[in-house]
């Protein structure tokens, strides 16, 4: 298994599938290049590695799949993998998945408050704190949003500073990232 990022985490048994299905459309080739690995001589020999490559029918394919902006691309399901692909998705579309996501975690702040406040009398204490937690990460994405937002609208990039203070602090980007402070040493390191 590989992991892409703190988000997904992809089984072979399910990428390996996957391409073999997009070879079939045409959409990416194959190539097997031969290597051998630093494996003990009892287990030494040639192993295959397997390369796939993009076809310019699947660069086009790509291209029209990262121009949608439909409700899929702002779910749970696919709305990271969409993130992770934004430095080449266009401005309006990715503003569109960022006002979409926003729409959609705002419905579930909202159902989540609805539920909290319906049930609190029957919860017990811990209950109530996973609640209280479930909310604070619901808040915490919407001022990530909300920044990266601002910074599409601007034209700024995810992380760089903006003229006024956006939602949820003056850059956009994680919260925890700290912000570089001029040099003021007067040297050239």
């Amino acid at each position: 298994m590989t992991s892409l990022g703190v988000f997904r985490t992809l089984s072979f048994g399910s990428l390996y599938p996957r391409l073999r299905s997009l070879e079939e459309r045409g959409l990416v080739t194959s190539s097997s290049s031969a290597q051998t690995g630093a494996l003990p001589h009892a287990l030494a020999g040639r192993r295959s590695r397997i390369v796939y490559e993009l076809t310019t029918v699947g660069k086009e394919h790509l291209a029209e799949s990262l121009a949608t902006w439909d409700p899929t691309a702002w779910d749970d399901d696919a709305f990271d993998v969409r993130f992770s692909m934004f430095s080449v998705t266009d401005h309006t579309t990715r503003l569109r998945i960022l006002e979409g996501r926003r729409a959609r975690v705002l419905e579930r702040r909202e159902a989540s408050r609805a539920a909290q406040a319906k049930m609190r009398e029957r919860r017990d204490a811990y209950t109530l704190e996973l609640q209280r937690h479930g909310l604070d990460l619901l808040e915490r994405e919407l001022g990530w949003l909300d920044g990266l937002i601002a910074a599409e609208r601007t034209g700024a990039g995810p992380g760089t500073p903006l003229a006024g203070p956006a939602v949820g602090g003056p850059t956009v980007g994680h919260p925890d990232t700290p912000t570089p402070s001029p040099d003021t040493s007067g040297s050239d390191r």
